[in-house]
């Protein structure tokens, strides 16, 4: 084994380096939608109110102030000294109207403070004339201030401004508020109601995909009766599937033991009745790799999950690169940080890392020297491990790429001279998937096969 610069390898980005484009989920679409389905009803609802409730009562509250200034003024005018002040009185306690002279330096401040309030201000000038005044407050004090005239003299009468009714937006942002944040937590109701199945179904997907059909079936009495077809159509194809995995687990099994015997035989009596050296050596070696196809087979075939524990990546690569130290054909260099540690299952892990080896060796030679050059690189990106295992062979056709982890495919000429079963690189994909991990395979712009994988970081 020896050790390489990092510069030497590709800076190539690989596939798996390409991050996939994030979206909103199911959820918060449903939830963004219904909230702006909301708050359209809202606004409309709001321009509802102001055509058909704000405008009369404008109105109505001008009307009533102007009656009540008008009548005060008729009061004021036509009684004498003493009536005047029992009048103001009585209007003090008994309808809170206070009527007091109006100073020429009096403050105010102006009432159309808001839509609402201007509205009133316009139609109170209309109805008592333009020198009307209408204040919310006067030399400090708060209400509703009204300025008048009786002849040459001035007065303010005060009132409780409650009479228009509340004009302060604070207290339409209060009630807005509380509509808003209800209407929003409907939404989100709605939109759980709606996507709690589909997760549901998206979860048991995922676990039958990864070969646990047990724990994929979906309750099949639910209320709504659509949700319930598709999960009793959905278990009854997970029986199915879990069915055909069995019966195909229990048939290759069965053809592996089936095999297995005559060729142990075959290899005793090959040892034994076989007289030429060279003759008995090639029938042994045939049978050797009739033993090794159907262990691919089996390994193939092997449906249980794989068990996740941390293991250290360094000892799984230093222990495949011994195993294949003694052979001449073949030079391996490493280049991984010091422990790193990856989330994956250790013999499977060792497998995956055995069959890149062999598939490089058989295939990945150097046509000039006939000797394969093999580089093993890793790197952690944030939650994960990239692993790179990469030959200087010929590499393969472009549109090949996508088809060499297909079960017993096979290539070019190039990449085909071999008597294996065509399953390495499909066992090597299915089982990085079993760990959860990525796996993809890419030409290098130098010349040769990169096998890449993405497992996570322990």
């Amino acid at each position: 084994m020896e050790a390489t610069n990092p510069a030497n390898l590709e800076t190539t980005p690989a596939p798996l380096d390409m991050r996939p484009r994030r979206g909103f989920s199911l959820f918060w679409r449903t939830f963004f939608f219904l909230s702006l389905l909301l708050f359209g009803s809202i606004v409309a609802w709001l321009q509802t109110f102001r055509a058909l409730e704000s405008e009369p009562r404008a109105i109505q509250s001008a009307q009533q102030l102007a009656s009540l200034v008008n009548l005060s003024r008729a009061g004021l005018r036509y009684s004498d000294a003493i009536a005047r002040v029992s009048l103001i009185k009585t209007l003090a306690d008994q309808e809170g109207v206070r009527i007091t002279p109006r100073e020429p330096g009096d403050t105010y401040v102006d009432f159309d403070t808001d839509p609402l309030s201007g509205r009133i201000s316009e139609e109170l000038n209309k109805r008592m004339g333009s020198g009307t005044v209408v204040a919310k407050s006067v030399n400090g004090r708060e209400g509703l201030w009204i300025g008048f005239k009786i002849e040459n003299d001035a007065y303010w009468l005060l009132t409780d401004a409650s009479r228009v009714g509340p004009s302060k937006s604070s207290t339409w942002l209060i009630w807005l508020s509380i509509a808003a944040a209800l209407s929003l937590a409907g939404a989100a109701f709605i939109a759980r109601l709606i996507n709690q199945p589909l997760k549901q179904l998206s979860f048991a997907a995922s676990r039958m995909r990864d070969g646990d059909f047990d724990a994929s079936l979906l309750d099949e009495k639910v209320a709504t009766s659509e949700i319930r077809e598709v999960n009793i159509g959905f278990n009854r194809m997970a029986e199915q599937l879990s069915k055909i995995e069995q019966d195909r687990v229990i048939m290759l099994a069965g053809i592996s033991h089936d095999l297995r015997t005559p060729l142990a035989r075959l290899r005793l009596e090959t040892e034994m009745s076989v007289a030429d050296e060279d003759a008995r050596a090639h029938m042994a070696a045939d049978i050797t790799q009739l033993d090794a196809i159907i262990d691919k087979f089996l390994d193939y075939a092997r449906p249980d999950p794989a068990q996740l524990e941390s293991v250290s990546l360094n000892a799984v690569i230093d222990a495949a690169v011994y195993s294949v130290s003694d052979y001449e054909d073949m030079r391996v260099t490493v280049n991984i940080p010091d422990s790193m540690a990856v989330l994956a299952d250790e013999v499977e892990l060792s497998r995956v890392i055995a069959n890149l080896l062999e598939n490089a060796r058989r295939y990945g030679k150097t046509p000039e020297t006939g000797i394969a050059l093999v580089d093993i690189a890793a790197k952690s990106r944030d939650q994960w491990v990239l692993i790179k295992v990469r030959d200087h062979g010929m590499g393969v056709a472009p549109e090949t790429l996508s088809k060499l982890t297909r079960p017993f495919f096979r290539g070019d000429a190039a990449r085909t001279a071999a008597t294996g079963a065509g399953l390495g690189l499909a066992i090597v994909e299915k089982t990085i998937l079993r760990m959860g991990g990525i796996f993809a395979l890419a030409n290098t712009a130098s010349g040769g096969l990169a096998a890449h994988i993405k497992l996570r970081r322990s």
